[in-house]
């Protein structure tokens, strides 16, 4: 698989949640915003947030603070959200079923064009006003014009396969939701998501504030 040094990558992660934030604040008509209103938000030095829309080549205005309106365009530019990318979905579980129903997605540039799934009672079913594809119809549907993007939501038994055929009908980027680490050829680049990893940090911070509270018992 691909292995590509992203530089920045603590700003890119914050900027969807600035993004969010200007929307709320376009919807309220505020045409301007303070890195420091924005630092509050985000529990932040202000000197971050500075820094981090310096990457969106916007600037601000002393004493003004920024254009709502171009910072919310500077930084779906930044993200590449202002280009819409195709996705085909596998795996219409619970967490699959989920991502179907963020319709957010298509806000931030992707847009889930087919679905599939091996269970042939979903098959024919929709979900979220998508149609469920037979997984066997993959090489059919997806061969001729290959989306950009697959979304894998399988089984951790089954991840490596589907992601093979995939990768075989010609995608080159997959956003794996297994958790397991799949091994690819080298033109192909996979983000992983492990809940799991997150809810490991969650719950270990929780026991270092409960076992912090203790001491001061």
């Amino acid at each position: 698989m691909k292995k590509i040094k992203l530089q920045n990558t603590p700003a890119i992660r914050r900027m969807p949640t600035y993004l969010h934030k200007l929307d709320l604040l376009a919807a309220e008509h505020e045409e301007t915003v303070s890195t420091t209103k924005l630092a509050e938000y985000m529990n932040l030095d202000p000197v971050i947030v500075k820094k981090d829309f310096e990457l969106t080549n916007v600037k601000g205005q002393p004493g003004v603070g920024y254009q709502t309106a171009d910072l919310i365009e500077g930084i779906r530019r930044f993200l590449r959200w202002d280009q819409l990318c195709s996705a085909t979905l596998v795996g219409v579980g619970a967490l699959g079923s989920a991502i179907l129903g963020f319709t957010e997605f298509q806000e931030f540039g992707m847009k889930i064009t087919s679905v599939f799934d091996s269970n042939p009672d979903k098959t024919g079913t929709y979900v979220h006003g998508h149609e469920v594809l037979a997984a066997d119809r993959m090489e059919e549907i997806l061969k001729q014009d290959p989306p950009r993007i697959a979304v894998l939501c399988v089984p951790t038994s089954c991840s490596q396969e589907v992601a093979e055929k995939v990768v075989h009908l010609g995608i080159k980027a997959i956003w794996n939701f297994g958790n397991v680490s799949l091994s690819l050829p080298d033109d192909v680049i996979v983000q992983r998501e492990v809940l799991a990893g997150g809810f490991a940090v969650l719950s270990s911070k929780l026991v270092l504030r409960d076992e912090g509270e203790n001491s001061d018992q």
